[in-house]
């Protein structure tokens, strides 16, 4: 078992919770933000995690508890402190980390588990989406008590909803019924739906660097690309991992570069204009890896957490040399 070779992965054990979702915030160097629930999400509570990174690790900055799990957690785009969390309970949860209680706000209107929620890039506009069990998907603007609208469309669980970086008021959803959805929040109605795979398809991103490119991964351990513009066959597909792709990122930082974490325990760095995609395999968890994030402000940092109650940062040897 390796970790990652471009220097020793900086980790916090969090006794008794199992992550589900790390991200790190588009504002402050080396924080990360956490979402993990007791006893792996089936029952319990859930605690949303405020990691900083120190000289000798990690540190815990802040945590909120919150009576049911946490499965997802967004950053805010127009407040370094305000963070949105999706639960078991249906509701979605609006945090503020200069503020040691909370939450400031909850949003109850999904009727299953809130899987997904993502804050939109586009400045000038609030938007969140949140996917949920309950197979609808919603927009939200946190400023208003109520979601602005309900989309309709999936026959099974969603678990992932992601705004396109590059188009304004569009997002890409994945659900257990196999498709990939592409939605337009003007239109209310989905514009492309995508039989993508032959299994429940689990994680979306979309492509920094094209705004027509889209990667899923699904339960059938492969991930595959999609070109909106012909979406009949996928323009790439990825194989190595030996059990359900949990998520998957797109880096920030160089344009064929993904990576994707999985209930094999492994998170993978593919490169996939190259023959030989795969980059990397980093092995250092022993639990399903279920949350998975590429810094924005260094081109080389990954953040990681897995139901074996470890949150890591580090640098993959693959990324520390150009790709």
């Amino acid at each position: 078992m390796s970790t990652a070779r471009g220097g020793a992965a900086r980790t916090l054990r969090v006794p008794g919770r199992h992550g589900y979702a790390a991200e790190f915030s588009p504002y402050l160097p080396g924080r990360l933000a956490c979402a993990a629930s007791q006893h792996y999400g089936i029952a319990g509570c859930g605690t949303l995690l405020i990691v900083d990174q120190v000289e000798s690790g990690l540190r815990l900055f802040r945590s909120f508890d919150w009576n049911d799990g946490l499965f997802d957690v967004t950053w805010s785009e127009n407040n370094e402190h305000v963070l949105v969390t999706g639960s078991g309970d249906g509701s979605l949860q609006l945090w503020d980390t200069a503020k040691a209680a909370g939450p400031l706000q909850v949003y109850k209107e999904h009727t299953q588990e809130v899987y997904s929620v993502d804050w939109s890039q586009t400045r000038g506009e609030q938007l969140v989406v949140s996917g949920s069990w309950d197979q609808t998907v919603k927009l939200w603007d946190p400023t208003v008590g109520k979601s602005l609208c309900t989309f309709r469309g999936h026959e099974n669980v969603i678990y992932s909803t992601i705004w396109s970086p590059h188009i304004p008021g569009c997002f890409a959803s994945a659900s257990g019924d196999q498709t990939l959805r592409i939605w337009d929040v003007k239109a209310t109605g989905v514009r492309i739906v995508i039989p993508a795979h032959q299994a429940e398809i689990l994680s979306c991103d979309w492509c920094k660097y094209n705004e027509n490119l889209l990667v899923t991964g699904a339960v059938d351990c492969s991930l595959r690309g999609w070109d909106l513009r012909n979406v009949r066959q996928p323009v790439f597909e990825l194989l190595g991992h030996t059990y359900a792709i949990r998520r998957v990122k797109f880096s920030p930082f160089h344009a064929s570069v993904l990576a994707s974490c999985s209930y094999d325990f492994t998170v993978r760095f593919w490169n996939f204009s190259k023959p030989d995609p795969l980059l990397e395999t980093v092995e250092h968890h022993t639990e399903f890896t279920c949350g998975l994030d590429l810094s924005l402000q260094s081109p080389t940092q990954v953040a990681d957490c897995s139901w074996d109650e470890m949150i890591k940062i580090y640098d993959p040897a693959c990324l520390t040399v150009p790709a």
